[in-house]
């Protein structure tokens, strides 16, 4: 099995997280492992003489797969989608593309189990709205991929850990984009990275509780939830890392034992419930670290900036 350690994604950055299970959605001759130091490092493998990085050449989305996802505005002769999708597009749209490759590109995306007043479904918390005109998430994701002219390279630099930024926003989550009010109003961001971390969704379906606002309107919050998503104490995703080899359909496994681990007590004084984690499943897995999303405070109530740091579980 030939290895590369990747110095550009660590275990602590949630947008290198979903990049280096983002490579094993993209690739299936691709396996994921973790280094055991302080923040651990991705480890991509194939077997036999082969190079990761080759295998993901191989995989690098052309136009004709991007224009043909069933998250594309134009999709065959249906209705056209845009960032607000009614309850019947969505409909028809995931009718006609159950059986499709990437169809898991509209159900981690979105979901009718829960539909607004107006009519429109609920986006999961990993499809944030974009800022001007750029609001679709596969909108945004062609004009990442604009960024990547020589595809080799850029991939060979972001996995060492010398990729080069560019001046976007990228998929819309990455905490790191974001500048202080001293520097740079500009948000730049690792265009590979991004665009591995969207395949990376492939493993987190977004889902509802079946609540419909028009209806039911004394509800005014979104029941969706995307896979990895807790609501208490605060809203925020978590994610393990792990010893072995895994290809994403063992990843999918191990995601789900893991949350096994998932334990609630009441906090101290609080009466709130809060997770806790059986350790002893977490060793069965050969998990050893987990981080949870920190979101961005907004400077002010017209700052519409989505991003999401980490902490240790």
């Amino acid at each position: 099995m030939a290895e590369r350690e990747c110095q550009g994604l660590p275990a602590d950055w949630l947008n290198a997280w979903l990049a280096a299970v983002g490579a094993t959605v993209l690739s299936d001759a691709i396996q994921l492992r973790w280094t055991t130091d302080t923040i651990p490092l991705a480890v991509l493998s194939v077997d036999g003489d082969g190079d990761p990085i080759d295998a993901l050449v191989a995989a690098w989305p052309g136009d004709e797969r991007l224009d043909a996802m069933p998250i594309a505005s134009e999709w065959s002769a249906l209705n056209r989608m845009e960032r607000k999708v009614s309850v019947d597009v969505f409909g028809e749209r995931a009718r006609a593309v159950r059986s499709h490759a990437d169809s898991w590109t509209l159900s981690s995306t979105m979901t009718d189990l829960h539909v607004y007043q107006g009519g429109e479904v609920a986006h999961a918390p990993l499809d944030p709205p974009g800022p001007g005109t750029i609001k679709w998430l596969h909108h945004r994701l062609l004009k990442t991929l604009t960024h990547i002219d020589s595809p080799a390279e850029r991939i060979t630099a972001t996995l060492e850990g010398r990729g080069l930024r560019v001046v976007d926003n990228g998929l819309g989550f990455d905490l790191s984009r974001v500048t202080t009010q001293a520097d740079s109003s500009r948000k730049t961001i690792d265009p590979v990275v991004e665009v591995l971390a969207f395949f990376g969704l492939a493993l987190l379906p977004v889902r509802g509780d079946g609540v419909d606002q028009r209806v039911e309107r004394s509800r005014s919050r979104s029941s969706a939830r995307q896979r990895g998503w807790l609501t208490v104490p605060h809203r925020c995703f978590e994610w393990p890392v792990w010893r072995q080899s895994l290809d994403f359909t063992s990843i999918d496994a191990l995601l789900d034992v893991w949350a096994s681990s998932r334990r609630w007590k009441r906090g101290d004084g609080t009466g709130v419930e809060a997770p806790a984690y059986d350790r002893r499943v977490w060793d069965r897995l050969n998990v050893h670290a987990a981080w949870r999303t920190v979101g961005y405070e907004s400077r002010s109530s017209s700052d519409p900036t989505v991003g999401y740091g980490s902490e240790r579980l």
